[in-house]
């Protein structure tokens, strides 16, 4: 098979790429920034959709991490030889946010949403069976913009602020989204569907914070934010409304059809220090 991975650099491409290569595939990945230390035997081009792409040899399978309308578009807009698997990756924002105080969240669920279709569609004209994944908040390479740079900061700063939200979380380590779309190749009857995927554990958002601190190499001074606090800072900030009021939000997915159909059960949220080092392979 000859596989072209878009957004081979991101979180999910550094565990996927070493997981193609040990299948024996040939694999093709497109990145605007190769990583260094990237796998030597993986084809780096230069590139991203849904611009100009360099020329291609005839695909088995099309899977990316990047923007699914940018995708839909560069399907929609390009020959394809024969009907390759396409797999993508989507959020479960487009659904948690869906309904959300924020305008700019609302339009992000819409985004996400709109995504999915215009990449059915092209798929549809090509022929092509597709899979799209909806993943909860992933961490696992150092690479993700939300766990990650708080415990950053907690490290620079040796200060780690803690909010005592109840709604429930579910994080997901990008490995085990590598896996899922591994097993997403190798069932047909995946085709078609939208998976959410999230991690194999619920907990509150204020227990996930507390495990992201307990997790650091160094220590860090915990800061509890008290209640009244956050209803502060949502009403007196209005770039903190929405990421404030989801604290108390559940922020979850449902592993059923995921596990039934490619048998993917993530491991639960036990993090150490080293998810938050960027990584180099």
């Amino acid at each position: 098979m000859t596989v072209l991975v878009l957004g081979g650099s991101s979180q999910i491409g550094h565990f996927l790429l070493p997981r193609l290569l040990d299948r024996g595939e040939l694999v093709i990945a497109l990145s605007r920034h190769p990583p260094a230390g990237a796998p030597s035997s993986a084809q780096w081009r230069l590139g991203q959709l849904p611009d100009a792409v360099p020329a291609l040899p005839p695909l088995s399978a099309i899977i990316s991490f990047g923007p699914l309308l940018a995708l839909a578009q560069w399907l929609a807009d390009n020959p394809l030889i024969g009907a390759p698997r396409v797999i993508a990756t989507s959020s479960m924002s487009a659904e948690t946010k869906r309904d959300s105080s924020v305008p700019a969240e609302r339009e992000i669920s819409r985004q996400l949403r709109d995504g999915e279709t215009a990449l059915a569609a092209a798929c549809a004209r090509h022929g092509c069976s597709w899979t799209v994944l909806r993943p909860t908040l992933i961490y696992g390479a150092g690479k993700d913009k939300s766990l990650t740079p708080m415990a950053h900061r907690a490290m620079r700063y040796r200060l780690f602020p803690l909010p005592s939200g109840r709604g429930l979380r579910q994080p997901v380590h990008a490995d085990d989204i590598a896996q899922a779309v591994i097993a997403a190749l190798d069932c047909p009857a995946s085709g078609g569907r939208i998976l959410s995927i999230g991690g194999g554990e619920r907990l509150t958002a204020g227990e996930m914070f507390a495990r992201v601190h307990r997790s650091l190499p160094c220590a860090t001074l915990p800061l509890p934010l008290p209640a009244w606090l956050l209803r502060l800072g949502r009403h007196g900030v209005p770039r903190l409304r929405g990421p404030l009021h989801r604290l108390d939000a559940d922020l979850i997915a449902d592993n059923g059809e995921l596990q039934r159909l490619l048998g993917i059960n993530p491991r639960p949220f036990r993090p150490d220090a080293s998810v938050w080092m960027p990584t180099r392979r």
